[in-house]
């Protein structure tokens, strides 16, 4: 479901290329021979958590074939501040044209894992608590963004609208109840599908569990709520909290007895983490 193919990443790559380098580096054209070789360090200005190994790899061969790059830190690494994580050598106009298409992606997917990863060292010792992404990624970069958040720590909630059923309010508003919500779904779908439905009462919360829904999704809802919705289930549905989720309250939100906490900012708001691409000359071929 959440596979990231060699057809995905070159379509992004050449995507991101052809915006970048649409008449070419004019720059290092000018200034940099041809024959001029070098190699250069990627650093990690900042603590961070890694992630875009291979789509970094990938853009910078797709630049060159001939650009050899060495990693030293895995995906979902915790890497310090200071450390090279990467090193390439090769046609030194080539490591300059690649250099910012390909750090992009590493400190845009790399600030999605250290957001990720912060999240989830804020759950309490023990807690069965997951961590879990939303649909709010970039377009076009949902499948890179959610094996981010995977590298992360976390888990992924559904990929697409055609990979699980989730009612939600609107939903609900059409069809006129959480009940007909979840009955009309049930007669449609084959029955190893769960139906996940999201309520913002205990009433709606009980409606759900009676209509047979196997996750219920417990939306703005104060923490006594919560509580009260984790007891009054007792385990024959999991339980998803979404909305307000913030660094600070993730404690005290798993320490209610929820199953998964969902936060759209892992995707939405994640900061790029800072990489520095330190270039150094060899020689001429």
């Amino acid at each position: 479901m959440y596979e990231i193919t060699t057809v995905l990443l070159n379509r992004l790559i050449d995507m991101a290329l052809e915006e970048d380098l649409a008449q070419g580096d004019i720059t290092t054209h000018m200034l940099i021979d041809p024959r001029e070789e070098g190699s250069a360090h990627v650093v990690a200005r900042q603590d961070l958590v890694l992630c875009g190994r291979e789509i970094f790899e990938r853009t910078m061969n797709r630049v060159d074939p001939y650009l050899s790059i060495t990693h030293r830190f895995a995906d979902g690494a915790l890497v310090p501040k200071g450390s090279i994580v990467t090193t390439v050598t090769g046609p030194a106009v080539s490591i300059l044209t690649g250099e910012r298409t390909s750090l992009n992606f590493l400190s845009h997917l790399s600030g999605i894992a250290t957001l990720t990863r912060r999240y989830v060292d804020e759950l309490p010792k023990g807690a069965k608590t997951k961590i879990t992404d939303t649909r709010k990624t970039l377009p076009g970069l949902r499948t890179v963004e959610k094996y981010a958040v995977r590298c992360g720590g976390g888990i992924n909630h559904r990929a697409n609208l055609s990979s699980a059923i989730l009612i939600k309010d609107n939903h609900i508003a059409m069809m006129g109840s959480v009940a007909k919500a979840v009955a009309k779904a049930r007669e449609a779908i084959d029955p190893s599908h769960r139906i996940e439905v999201e309520v913002s009462s205990l009433e709606q919360v009980s409606e759900a569990l009676s209509a047979g829904a196997e996750v219920i999704m417990l939306d703005n809802m104060t923490h006594r709520d919560m509580a009260a919705a984790v007891k009054a289930v007792a385990g024959r549905a999991l339980l998803e909290v979404s909305g307000k989720v913030r660094i600070e309250n993730v404690a005290s939100l798993a320490r209610t007895g929820v199953d998964f906490i969902s936060v759209g900012a892992l995707t939405h708001s994640a900061p790029s983490v800072d990489f520095s691409m330190e270039m150094a000359a060899r020689h001429a071929r």
